[in-house]
């Protein structure tokens, strides 16, 4: 696992003389402190090279016997030259397979299935999965609805179907499900680069919807992985509101001190954010511990991911 993080700020005082809400505001209904923020030099493309970059060197293999690079966000530096594509050059990985795929902040875990299902075809057995968000680059810091929630951020896993060290994390299920028909659905998050950027009409509906389908996506990986909620270790949510995250862990009877975070400092980093929070804390976490993560993301999706050290 490989991340990048950018260098720059932006404190909670900054958005007083933008869109009027105190510091104490902010932290109060958010959770968040700070966030991070791309220099004027980085970008969605920039974030992800340091990410792999990153992740490379503890890398057990040659980076060159990959045979698919997935790229799962939906910030974008361009669309046609995606990420994938631009790794696979920087990189020099002939001959695999580049892709781009996109649900919005469940993103990420789509990719692993991507992953999971070209392996299941023998189709490849080492991948790489980039995730990188530029959400500043979109907001807009005077909507004071969602402006002052994101942050920027990338992370980049090497995923193989055999064990390739004995470091190596096991990924024991992954789950996604797509929630479009339900609540606001494809209107709670919006982003729309020629017209107000990011934007959050639904905040509420959001709210409701990632407490509830976030346990949902808890509860079928569980099943699936043949686990119980003892089992977990540690739960990593996806980093949009620490409110959310503390009406999850009520709503599972757990202590916050289950959960990792780091939306204090860095705020809504998208779909890079939970899966950015396990290579942040992995260190911390022991062998034959389980770790669960959970997302949820506009449009809407659901998914989880289980780990196993």
């Amino acid at each position: 696992m490989g991340i990048y993080v950018p260098q720059g700020r932006v404190s909670n005082e900054h958005f007083y003389s933008v869109n009027g809400l105190t510091p104490e505001w902010i932290e109060q209904r958010t959770g968040i402190k700070s966030r991070s923020k791309a220099a004027p030099d980085e970008n969605v493309d920039t974030m992800a090279m340091s990410a792999v970059e990153d992740a490379v060197r503890t890398l057990p293999y040659d980076v060159k016997s990959v045979g698919l690079v997935v790229a799962a966000h939906y910030c974008a530096y361009d669309t046609v030259a995606t990420v994938a594509h631009k790794v696979q050059r920087y990189f020099c990985i002939h001959g695999a397979k580049a892709v781009y795929a996109s649900s919005a902040c469940s993103s990420f875990i789509n990719g692993l299935e991507i992953i999971e299902g070209y392996f299941a075809m023998g189709k490849a057995d080492k991948a790489l999965l980039i995730c990188s968000e530029q959400n500043t680059y979109y907001s807009n810091e005077s909507d004071p609805k969602s402006g002052h929630l994101w942050g920027d951020a990338a992370v980049a896993y090497f995923v193989s179907k055999e064990r390739q060290s004995d470091k190596d994390i096991k990924i024991l299920d992954i789950y996604t499900e797509g929630l479009g028909d339900l609540g606001k659905g494809p209107g709670g998050v919006c982003l729309r680069p020629k017209e107000d950027g990011i934007t959050m009409p639904d905040g509420r509906d959001v709210f409701i919807h990632a407490c509830r389908y976030m346990i949902h996506a808890l509860n079928n990986s569980l099943k699936n992985a043949g686990l119980e909620h003892q089992d977990i270790s540690r739960f990593i949510c996806h980093q949009a509101n620490k409110r959310i995250v503390a009406q999850v862990a009520h709503q599972l009877d757990l202590g916050m001190d289950r959960f990792i975070n780091n939306i204090e400092e860095l705020g809504n980093t998208g779909s890079a954010s939970a899966p950015l929070v396990l290579a942040q804390n992995i260190n911390e976490i022991k062998s034959g511990e389980k770790v669960a993560l959970m997302v949820f993301g506009g449009g809407y999706s659901c998914g989880c991911f289980i780990v196993e050290k």
